[in-house]
């Protein structure tokens, strides 16, 4: 049996920051073989790992890398249990390299990244760190040419991050709209769209939309009605997926219905009707305006949709833009956290 010195154990422990005393105990198990040991660590820290697997790693940090010309960025997100180890610096360095790795290998999915040398370095990683802790998920864009604009934007809490890219009519529009596309993603940040356009929107899920939405307004024209308030228009759609030519030409018959029953000038319909459709429009299209990134108001100027807002922004440069991809990863989005029962777990450690 091998002797097991302190500088053995120090060494051990500077290679793999593993406690103190099971450096020393898989020393003794691996009969002084310092190679043997890290393995043996290794392997407990992967054990250690599992057993976390029933906890919900819903904190974390998103990463963000941009090419210094705006033709590639990508954005990746890490969870971990609790936001005091999203705060370590390990972790962080973990997120800063796993973002490295995706940028510059291009991998398809998580297994992607998991399944190589880097992944045996993100599990060691997790085992030093002591929490359940995973690569959730990540995106990258491209510019296929110069004529592709792209920019980025994480917030300051490193717990969202957005890419935009926008197709131009040329170079000259690309380089100039790159300030834009950091407002817009500035904008999707806050505003959380969940896809670029109505159109992407399935007719089963506008559908089970439109009901629970027409209802939260009936109930919020309750309380207006209550406070005083002028009510809000109840839809009978959310969504421009829903608004066919032949509603809209409903909807203008009704209009002109309207303008008859109140004995209003037939030779000044054409300049009222425009307008009370584009009335019709924004009651009837609600979802659209919550989770679609085109049809949401911008933020910085509510008079245009965002989509209004860019092509302005490309007409003033004197070209053309268009929006036509964009990511936005938030931390923890979609994860049902558990409810902690402080008084519990401290009980159960007592037991």
């Amino acid at each position: 049996m091998a002797a097991i010195t302190a500088a053995m154990v120090k060494e051990l422990r500077t290679a793999t920051d593993a406690p103190m005393m099971d450096c020393k105990k898989v020393l003794v198990e691996a009969d002084g073989d310092i190679e043997k040991a890290k393995e043996l660590l290794k392997e407990r820290g992967i054990a250690k790992a599992a057993k976390k697997a029933d906890r919900v790693a819903a904190e974390g940090l998103v990463g963000l890398k941009i090419a210094d010309d705006c033709s590639k960025a990508t954005v990746v997100e890490i969870n971990s249990e609790t936001d005091f180890v999203a705060q370590n610096e390990g972790f962080k360095d973990l997120v800063l390299k796993t973002t490295e790795e995706v940028f510059n290998t291009n991998p398809t999915d998580v297994e992607g990244v998991m399944g190589t040398e880097f992944g045996t370095y993100f599990t060691e990683s997790v085992a030093k760190i002591g929490e359940k802790i995973e690569l959730r998920r990540f995106g990258s864009l491209e510019a296929e040419d110069d004529t592709v604009a792209m920019n980025a934007y994480v917030h300051s809490n490193n717990r969202i991050a957005v890419i935009v890219k926008a197709k131009c009519d040329s170079a000259k529009t690309a380089e100039g709209m790159k300030d834009v596309l950091k407002q817009v993603a500035m904008h999707a940040s806050a505003m959380k769209p969940q896809v670029l356009s109505y159109k992407d929107f399935s007719t089963e899920f506008v559908e089970s939309e439109t009901k629970g939405r027409i209802e939260a307004i009936k109930k919020e024209n309750e309380e207006l009605a209550r406070l005083g308030k002028t009510l809000k228009n109840v839809p009978s759609f959310v969504s421009m997926v829903q608004l066919t030519d032949e509603i809209m030409k409903k909807a203008e018959e009704d209009i002109k219905a309207d303008l008859a029953a109140q004995g209003k000038p037939e030779k000044i319909w054409d300049k009222i009707i425009p307008g009370s459709l584009a009335r019709f429009v924004d009651d009837n299209t609600t979802l659209d305006k919550e989770q679609a990134l085109l049809d949401q108001t911008y933020v910085l100027d509510d008079k245009k949709t965002v989509a209004e807002a860019v092509e302005a922004a490309a007409k003033a440069l004197g070209g053309t833009a268009e929006i036509v991809d964009f990511i936005r990863l938030e931390v923890g989005e979609g994860i049902e956290k558990a409810e902690d029962d402080f008084a519990a777990e401290v009980a159960a450690q007592m037991a």
